[in-house]
């Protein structure tokens, strides 16, 4: 009897077959998980940056607001002013007058 038609050989040879499969599966599952989290990744932080463009668009947003609240109370300031200048100066006629 040869080595080749040993029954225990042909299972180690068939084992070796099953293995070597078994290994190469192994190895694609591997690639898909790693390419599987890397696109996780990537669609974390892409959702990441959107939360930060819409953060920023309604910052930007309260920030016109407030330049536009600003501007109406310079306005109301310079409005307040004028009328203090004037009160000012009628007291000071009053007191020239007298």
């Amino acid at each position: 009897m040869s080595n080749d038609e040993r029954p225990e050989f042909r299972a180690l040879e068939e084992l070796r077959e099953v293995l070597g499969a078994l290994a190469t599966e192994l190895a694609t599952w591997r690639r898909r998980a790693l390419k599987a989290e890397a696109g996780q990744a990537q669609l974390g932080l892409s959702q990441d940056l959107v939360a930060d463009r819409e953060r920023s668009k309604s910052l930007e947003a309260e920030n016109t607001e407030l330049e536009q609240r600003l501007g109406a109370a310079r306005t109301r300031v310079e409005e307040l002013l004028g009328r203090l200048r004037f009160l000012e100066e009628q007291v000071a006629t009053e007191e020239q007058g007298r």
